[in-house]
């Protein structure tokens, strides 16, 4: 395990109505206990799971590459200073995936390999660019995650068909049983949430709380829709 334990200080959280610090799994002081090498952040839009994972990359001093257009949200950058971090070593190294940043994060390193071609070994021998969005995706998750580090995925489902988050949900699987690599992972998808040996941390209405996979939100209301989808329409 890379990242043990992320303590969120919300009870130190400055004054006012401002996002993050007004989110209301965010509040009070609670730890985030890491003890597989897979864990979910799961919850409804706007409980702050994305804004977490990266304020937490960027507490373990990992490198955030970000459209120049877009930049590091302020707030962001405030909501990691109330965050204390456990690294098993004291230091790591790793990434963070975020599937609205990829496309220009896949046009930039598609510069890098045709100036450094040796480069390409990274995200499947070929540009990644040149292939539907879904499939350099999963180009990229192959390559770079054979490297050893702790790596925070944001929605990477994003632009990936049922069958494509199948691919993913082998792929973790493989990566969790070598061993080699800790993944963050916020996701609303109950196929990548379904993988076995994983934690599940649910953003609730005023706190985070470790839980099973069928007792997701997600997972029951998939279950009861395929069961009985023309009931949700009345």
């Amino acid at each position: 395990m890379w990242l043990k334990a992320v303590e969120i200080r919300g009870d130190e959280f400055p004054p006012g109505e401002l996002y993050p610090f007004n989110v209301g799994p965010l509040q009070g002081r609670q730890i985030l206990a890491f003890n597989q090498s897979v864990s979910f952040l799961v919850g409804e839009n706007g409980s702050g799971k994305s804004t977490l994972i990266e304020a937490i990359a960027r507490a373990c001093g990992l490198h955030i590459w970000v459209q120049p257009k877009r930049g590091m949200a302020a707030s962001v950058m405030r909501l990691s200073d109330h965050l204390a971090v456990t690294l098993a070593n004291g230091s790591v190294k790793g990434g963070l995936f975020s599937a609205e940043t990829f496309r220009d994060w896949a046009e930039f390193l598609d510069d890098v390999t045709s100036i450094d071609p040796g480069q390409a070994k990274y995200h499947g021998g070929f540009g990644l660019t040149a292939r539907s969005h879904g499939e350099g995706i999963l180009a990229y998750f192959r390559g770079r995650y054979q490297v050893p580090g702790l790596y925070f995925l944001d929605e990477p489902e994003a632009a990936l068909s049922p069958a494509s988050q199948l691919d993913l949900l082998r792929l973790l699987d493989d990566y969790r049983r070598r061993g080699h690599a800790q993944f963050i992972v916020a996701t609303h998808s109950p196929i990548l949430m379904s993988l076995p040996g994983s934690q599940i941390f649910s953003f609730g209405a005023d706190s985070i709380e470790e839980i099973g996979y069928q007792d997701t939100a997600h997972y029951r209301l998939y279950r009861d829709f395929m069961a009985d989808p023309e009931s949700f329409l009345l």
